[in-house]
């Protein structure tokens, strides 16, 4: 069975490159080559294709808001994302979309053969770094400690703001803070300021024995009993 696939990449020399590889391979046939998001929303609707191999940053729409689309209007299409994997915010962002695939950009041809063919079967098509990456983001994501009960977190605090803090307890840096939470930098710093100001602490070590004497983190060497 061949899979009827259209190429979208805001691009022009990878999105011909791309187009040219999967004209080299068995069991697939490209079906048309999108620039940005809405051009692949209306080859979409156009073609009706079986994959979408999809960028994420592209002009006008972008891939995550492309795929929420395609798959609100075109349920029968699936979404393989196609990209450089510049920061895990956008692979979240994309699966939540509705993405079935993810791909990096130096993917071999076997490695999208079968994730075409693993999405057209109903199955995720992750390539094997992709697939690491997850379980290692999984297993990684440093455990905060849980308020038990059902009362208000001190000063105010929001439950990620007492995450966060929890986080801030154990050493994590902002960056790492941002990939355990699978949230921006940008938004770890936007809530960092609010807990700042909410318990009036002015930097990360009065924030770390603040977070220890309300309870949200164990000082170093503390068994929990």
């Amino acid at each position: 069975m061949t899979a009827r696939v259209v190429v979208a990449d805001d691009q022009s020399v990878v999105r011909e490159g791309i187009v040219m590889l999967l004209g080299l391979l068995p069991g697939i046939e490209v079906v048309g080559a999108a620039r940005d998001g809405l051009d692949a929303v209306a080859l979409v609707a156009e073609h009706a294709p079986d994959v979408v191999l999809m960028d994420l940053r592209m002009p006008r729409c972008d891939g995550v808001e492309a795929t929420r689309r395609i798959r609100a209007e075109h349920p029968s299409t699936q979404v393989v994302v196609l990209t450089t994997f510049s920061d895990d915010d956008s692979l979240f962002a994309a699966l939540r979309a509705g993405a079935r695939g993810y791909l990096t950009k130096d993917a071999g041809g076997d490695e999208i053969v079968r994730a075409v063919e693993n999405v057209m079967a109903g199955q995720a098509g992750l390539s094997p770094s992709v697939q690491r990456l997850l379980v290692e983001r999984v297993t990684a994501a440093s455990p905060v400690h849980e308020v038990q009960g059902s009362g208000e977190l001190p000063d105010g605090l929001t439950r990620r703001e007492a995450e966060i803090l929890a986080l801030i307890a154990e050493g994590l840096s902002n960056p790492e803070i941002a990939r355990a939470l699978h949230i921006s930098p940008a938004t770890v710093k936007t809530h960092i300021n609010n807990l700042f100001a909410k318990t009036g602490v002015r930097d990360r070590v009065q924030a770390m024995r603040y977070a220890y004497k309300e309870g949200l983190a164990l000082p170093p060497g503390t068994s929990v009993t």
